[in-house]
């Protein structure tokens, strides 16, 4: 039952004031009427005894308060699901924003979601193939899992998404594979890259994408991953499909909430962030998974930017809190000319070994995946060596280790952002690479491993 009220007291910033309500509730949607008839909406963050603050979607700029009348609807922020989301493009609150039809919804979703009952949960077990051989040869993803990037300023994470939305796929041939892309805080170029490549690639077909602008409102970029997520439960959970969601940039979410924070003027936790920011990224990153008896899956990659590239900061530290490792990249490699610029010793994927070996990729991936994590490490360290003391203080052992590391990062790490390897390439490759050591320094593989894999020396 939907009640109006012609008692707005304030409006400061983005909030406003209403007095004299009743059975109002928290996260209630409210429409805000003019004497022109024009409507803004808002939603209620706060009520204390007769009292609701509310806070506007809109910019409040031109609100008549003495003429207007507060309207509340009873029911939070829905999103409208249908199959027919998949190709389209939406703003941050789900309005279609590519010049297409309105949705015909099959059903109207709380974007808040409900929590996935732990019992009821599944244990991602399943690979996901990216065609990245950092990621699928060494921090593997799994179906159902949260595994966030870590950026940088300046680093290219946009190309890297593109590329993870663009050719990731389960293998087998039934699998029904889509991907939500929600971005929050992009620039109007960065959002024409995102849209212009999936439709260059035809990679939109499978897509769902939601669009935050920077200039949109803060409180639209808290609602867009909410949006985002709904719609990937309704693929995933209602249609049986598997999902990726791919979330970026969480640093931008997290500084529209500290804005709406302070608007708030509630006490500012570490770096002026609420207090609240731990578990209100949770309750996001905690929206991915399986489900018993259930086909579909959410996997999510939150994409953050790191600020002052500092891993402590608390948007990378809380994140690192909630899910299953974190895939980094690296200025270094960066300048080197290396894409994606990958830094596979300092990134980790929890769940890695559960989605690798036979069956699954092939039987000798997890061998040869320690065995080039422990090459490239003792690599790295014979190049630094060699800095200071000069080539002729390396051994000749040392020497074909820091070869090593640099045919790595040139042909392992670095493969460009449209090249696609199967999973069988990217394990072919790590045992080409190993071939520069000699069998007896290959210490982390089976014998047998090696008789079959290993490619006979030239």
């Amino acid at each position: 039952m939907q009640k109006e009220y012609r008692t707005i007291k304030e409006v400061v910033g983005p909030l406003m004031l209403v007095e004299g309500v009743e059975g109002v509730k928290y996260n209630e949607l409210v429409e805000i009427e003019q004497s022109s008839g024009e409507i803004r909406q808002g939603k209620v963050l706060e009520i204390h005894r007769d009292r609701a603050l509310v806070q506007l979607f809109e910019a409040s700029q031109g609100l008549k308060i003495s003429s207007a009348k507060a309207r509340f609807l009873g029911k939070s922020i829905e999103l409208k699901v249908s199959p027919d989301m998949l190709g389209r493009v939406f703003d941050g609150m789900g309005h279609p924003k590519d010049g297409g039809a309105e949705i015909i919804p099959e059903k109207s979703v709380d974007i808040n979601g409900t929590p996935i009952n732990p019992a009821a949960r599944d244990y991602p077990d399943e690979f996901i193939q990216t065609g990245i051989s950092a990621i699928d040869g060494l921090n593997t993803l799994v179906r159902g899992q949260k595994l966030p990037v870590f950026s940088a300023s300046g680093l290219p994470h946009a190309n890297l998404a593109a590329q993870i939305a663009r050719q990731a796929k389960v293998l087998g041939a039934d699998s029904k594979f889509a991907v939500v892309f929600a971005a929050m805080g992009i620039t109007y170029e960065e959002a024409d890259f995102f849209i212009g490549d999936f439709r260059r690639t035809g990679a939109i077909d499978r897509t769902v994408l939601f669009m935050n602008l920077a200039n949109d409102p803060a409180i639209e970029r808290i609602a867009t991953p909410r949006m985002a997520l709904s719609a990937a439960e309704y693929l995933a959970f209602d249609l049986g499909m598997h999902v990726l969601v791919i979330l970026t940039d969480i640093t931008n979410y997290a500084e529209a909430m500290r804005e709406v924070s302070a608007a708030r003027k509630e006490v500012p936790g570490r770096r002026g962030y609420p207090g609240y920011l731990y578990t209100d990224l949770a309750s996001i990153y905690e929206r991915a998974g399986k489900i018993r008896g259930k086909e579909g899956s959410i996997t999510q990659i939150p994409i953050l930017t790191m600020p002052e590239d500092d891993k402590t900061h608390p948007i990378p530290d809380l994140t690192g809190y909630i899910t299953e490792g974190q895939i980094i990249l690296s200025r270094e490699l960066y300048k080197k000319g290396y894409n994606p610029p990958i830094d596979v010793l300092p990134s980790l994927s929890r769940l890695k070994d559960k989605g690798i070996g036979a069956g699954k990729t092939r039987e000798d991936h997890a061998d040869t995946m320690n065995q080039l994590f422990a090459a490239y490490a003792r690599g790295k360290e014979a190049k630094e060596l060699s800095a200071i003391l000069g080539d002729a203080a390396l051994t000749d052992v040392d020497k074909k280790y820091a070869r090593f590391a640099e045919e790595f990062e040139r042909k392992y790490v670095s493969q460009g952002f449209d090249c696609n390897r199967s999973i069988e390439e990217t394990l072919n490759l790590g045992w080409q690479l190993l071939s520069i050591l000699p069998r007896s320094e290959l210490k982390r593989i089976k014998d047998r491993y090696i008789d079959t894999y290993l490619p006979a020396k030239e």
